[in-house]
């Protein structure tokens, strides 16, 4: 087995958990801090004082050299060993990376408790004033999300948290693909893997069979258009691993994510002779994945779902983290239920046959990570230019734009692992989402796509954040060029029409007269702010 390595802010609960997980597994433990301080043979605390971080920071990178050269080993490392050199990069390379993910809050409140037995010598940097720390645990935060895994310790004794590990490594154990394309959203016992590898689809039917042992029918719901294209040959894989396929083909676009298409498709499932055993495969990009979703969790009183995502916008967003549904007449996604899929299984090369402008519409969601993680923002730089681009054989896609795609998905899969029912964390994935959505009810579903509404979104969140004082107003420009260098519409105006702006109201994230609206400060620095409906609106019409 290789290395397993925790990360996390201070008292997190590393080492307590390190420890409990090193028992379960029958691996060797070992607290880096406490490597440290016997390679130089003195206390953290007197290192700091000595030395200063700076050679704090030497010694330990020195010291997981150590250990990543001896036996695999569950390691507990220091809270800011992730976030310096090249120490996250060594660990993921030599084993899997595991945050542990925890408020700070109650990071301080255990903190507090270590204080009381003189624990605190051993973290210098708590003696800071809370603002420095509350800094410090924001900066870090899109570093540990970094990791292969997130699992939250909230409410949750080390021994839980020891247990959701061993699950979700076990989730992320395929034979059928290399270990480096996976990404885990951690759910105890509902844990799954999140595969973005290139031509992995020729692969679907040797992982359904692996996760699935016991299944031996396939609902496969797709559009008309993506079956025409990948149906036969999904079909054949699925049939080759010894499943019994049946077909349900709904018209492509957001007129079918309605719920009458989801009563027809769950009738005509049964019909087919699908039961609880059975497993939804949804073929296709968002309109099929939240639409079969909602079958899955409805079928049944619900059943497996397996989520096939062939377009840019599902690859790296609704696909992951179990959101289903259908749209009302009075809002987008207001009818729904939350249904976590057994498996994400994303291959890229499927890209190559998208539209052009689903394709470029997607950049809008894509850029919403660059400014939830400042890391992906270089990979969004470099591929802005040539989204849009077409060959005589369509788009080539890249291996840039693979690493992208993982990246971002393995960022949606921390986030939902550590806030699965959208508390609090998983709320910022909806960064330009409230005008998003009001954008895209008053044009009529389909006339705007979700990404171009998103792209919008954005840059109103830009100028609402810059009026309440939580960015410089050279962040719309930033993100406006970026957006249109992708070849998106960046003209915010002419939608900040009352049609428009009364649509907020309608937003699934308002409580009476206020919304909890998502800001941004800077690429990496993004929060909630609850702000009453009227304030809001006012803000977007100035100029």
């Amino acid at each position: 087995m290789s290395g397993i390595f925790l990360i996390g802010f201070m008292a997190s609960g590393k080492s307590q958990v390190a420890k409990r997980l090193a028992k379960r597994l029958s691996m060797p433990f070992v607290d880096l801090d406490m490597h440290i301080e016997s390679q130089a043979g003195q206390s953290i605390a007197a290192i700091f004082q000595s030395g200063g971080e700076v050679e704090f920071r030497r010694l330990e990178r020195e010291a997981l050299a150590s250990v990543l050269a001896g036996v695999p080993s569950v390691v507990a490392t220091g809270g800011g060993c992730a976030c310096s050199f090249d120490n996250l990069e060594r660990m993921k390379a030599a084993g899997s990376v595991i945050h542990l993910s925890t408020p700070l809050s109650t990071c301080l409140s255990r903190a507090s408790e270590e204080s009381a037995s003189s624990a605190l010598s051993g973290r210098p940097l708590l003696s800071q004033p809370h603002e420095d720390i509350e800094s410090l645990y924001r900066a870090r935060a899109p570093i540990y999300r970094r990791a292969q895994v997130s699992v939250s310790t909230e409410a949750k004794t080390p021994d839980m948290v020891a247990l959701d590990i061993e699950l979700a490594l076990q989730s992320a154990d395929m034979a059928s693909v290399n270990s480096d394309e996976i990404a885990v959203v951690a759910l105890q016992e509902r844990s799954y893997p999140v595969v973005v590898e290139p031509n992995c689809l020729q692969n679907l039917g040797t992982a359904l069979r692996e996760k699935l042992p016991k299944c031996k029918t396939v609902g496969l719901i797709s559009d008309d258009k993506v079956f025409a294209l990948y149906g036969a040959k999904v079909r054949q894989v699925l049939e080759a691993s010894g499943f019994r396929v049946e077909e349900a083909v709904v018209p492509a676009g957001e007129e079918s994510k309605e719920i009458g298409v989801f009563q027809s498709l769950s009738e005509t499932l049964i019909g087919k002779g699908l039961d609880r055993s059975s497993v939804i495969v949804a073929l296709g990009g968002g309109v099929v994945g939240d639409l079969a979703g909602f079958v899955a969790a409805s079928l049944f009183r619900g059943i497996a779902l397996v989520q096939v995502p062939t377009t840019l916008l599902a690859m790296t967003d609704s696909s992951i983290g179990g959101k289903t549904g259908v749209n009302s007449a009075l809002g987008k996604n207001l009818i729904g239920a939350f249904w976590q899929p057994k498996l994400v299984w994303a291959d890229p090369l499927t890209l190559s046959t998208l539209p052009k402008r689903e394709r470029v519409a997607a950049f809008g969601e894509l850029v919403k990570y660059a400014l939830l993680d400042d890391a992906i923002w270089p990979l969004v730089v470099r591929c802005a230019q040539h989204i849009g681009d077409e060959s005589g054989q369509g788009f080539v896609v890249e291996d840039v734009l693979s690493e992208l795609i993982r990246a971002c998905a393995a960022l949606k899969a921390a986030i939902v692992s550590a806030d699965e029912r959208e508390s609090g964390l998983r709320a910022t994935l909806n960064l330009g989402h409230t005008v998003a959505h009001a954008i895209e009810s008053a044009a009529g579903y389909g006339s705007v796509l979700h990404g171009e509404a998103v792209a919008l979104g954005l840059l109103a969140t830009c100028r609402v954040s810059h009026a309440l004082g939580y960015c410089s107003d050279e962040l719309e420009s930033q993100v406006s060029k970026i957006l249109a260098t992708a070849g998106l519409d960046v003209e915010l105006e002419p939608w900040l029409r009352n049609e428009v702006l009364n649509r907020i109201g309608v937003d699934k994230k308002r409580t009476g007269s206020r919304v909890r609206f998502v800001v941004v400060s800077k690429p990496g620095d993004i929060r909630l702010h609850e702000i009453e409906l009227a304030e809001l609106i006012s803000l977007l019409q100035k100029d």
